[in-house]
């Protein structure tokens, strides 16, 4: 049976979270975005919300919800700041649900625990100087040195990571009977002896999130840091990566929806030759395309993340999902800077933020062309 109904418990989320948004976030985004500080206060209240642990079970830290409720927050906080929304995605879909996933009871324990309650944020160290799309190149190593695996490398554009209490570090641990590399994930402290971690990006948008390089030089973690299976760290990060592929997707339609809201709201104040923008047919035509594409993304998130609350597969619609919103909110946000006119050029009206922010959404978690990559090879091609 087919229910487009939110639950009762999702309805009550959406509405928290939107107060929460509105009062909190929004007030400060213009802000962070000018300055490019990481909005700390934020996370304390989001995690005294549960918002940082909703897709984890109780017994973690976490709320116990799914995945749906997630990105509806996810979407609710992307909608007032794009900076915010990034990163509370990252701490949830890359930061800490690996763990979730893949970690031993004792890992959890440890480690899941703070960042579902929110007392602590995590991060993913996946992409490097020569390893963006094409991860499999990666060439940070780790070699197992006694009851320590000793490793070497560096990370860059890394989401969160300068505030981050624990990093999940990619890392080549040998070569399979194909001569290929055997990549293998670990948990590293961040503190840890030999781990520096720089913030010096000057970004073009999502600027109070925090992005940082991290070097490890003769980094060394005890072997019981090793996440998962040591042979499978390239098909964990991928099915990662396709989590958090809905994640990006949620925010491309918060970013979406705030800039058609500011929109349709200042078509239907703007006067011109003596009528309001909006009872012109070329601006309804462009806000009627931008609402068809926020609900056609919109539906598609919600499949994605309903096919992985129920066990199914969900790569194809994740990335699906993920490219269609990506597009959309990127298309939708210069056609919001389109109706203001030369207003839509000004930081006043927050329509140029919400363009440099969703132009990220088709960047970030496997570009644009990745996306189509995986659709075809999903598709059999």
């Amino acid at each position: 049976m087919v229910n487009f109904e939110l639950t009762k418990e999702q309805k009550m989320i959406k509405d928290m979270v939107r107060k929460f948004a509105e009062s909190e976030v929004a007030p400060i985004a213009e802000h962070i975005d000018k300055t490019a500080e990481f909005p700390m206060d934020t996370f304390k209240k989001m995690g005294e919300l549960g918002l940082l642990g909703i897709p984890f079970p109780e017994k973690y830290g976490g709320s116990g919800g799914d995945t749906l409720s997630y990105i509806i927050v996810v979407e609710e906080i992307g909608r007032a700041c794009g900076s915010t929304g990034l990163s509370y995605a990252a701490a949830v879909s890359l930061g800490a649900s690996p763990i979730y996933y893949y970690g031993t009871e004792e890992q959890k324990q440890t480690y899941l625990i703070p960042l579902a309650s929110g007392k602590a944020l995590g991060s993913f160290g996946l992409t490097e100087p020569n390893a963006g799309s094409d991860a499999g190149s990666t060439r940070t190593k780790a070699v197992l040195d006694g009851d320590h695996y000793t490793i070497n490398g560096e990370k860059i554009f890394i989401t969160n990571a300068g505030y981050s209490k624990t990093i999940i570090v990619t890392a080549v641990t040998g070569k399979n009977e194909r001569g290929r590399n055997i990549i293998s994930a670990f948990i590293v402290p961040s503190d840890t002896l030999g781990v520096k971690i720089t913030s010096n990006y000057e970004k073009m948008g999502v600027r109070g999130s925090n992005t940082s390089s991290i070097y490890l030089e003769n980094v060394r973690v005890p072997k019981e840091n090793i996440l998962g299976d040591p042979k499978k760290g390239f098909k964990q990060f991928l099915y990662t990566l396709d989590g958090g592929r809905i994640s990006i997707a949620a925010l491309s339609v918060g970013i979406a929806q705030a800039a058609f809201e500011a929109a349709i709201n200042y078509a239907k104040e703007r006067v011109q030759f003596g009528h309001t923008l909006s009872s012109y047919q070329s601006i309804q035509f462009k806000l009627a395309d931008m609402a068809m594409q926020i609900e056609l993304a919109r539906n598609m998130v919600y499949k994605a993340a309903w096919l992985k609350d129920n066990g199914r597969p969900f790569t194809l619609e994740s990335a699906i999902a993920k490219l269609y919103a990506s597009e959309a909110a990127f298309y939708i946000s210069n056609q919001a800077i389109q109706i203001h006119g030369g207003n839509g050029y000004m930081r006043e009206y927050h329509v140029e933020r919400y363009l440099r922010d969703a132009k990220l959404m088709e960047i970030g978690e496997g570009t644009s062309e990745i996306q189509r990559m995986v659709i075809a090879r999903q598709l059999g091609l």
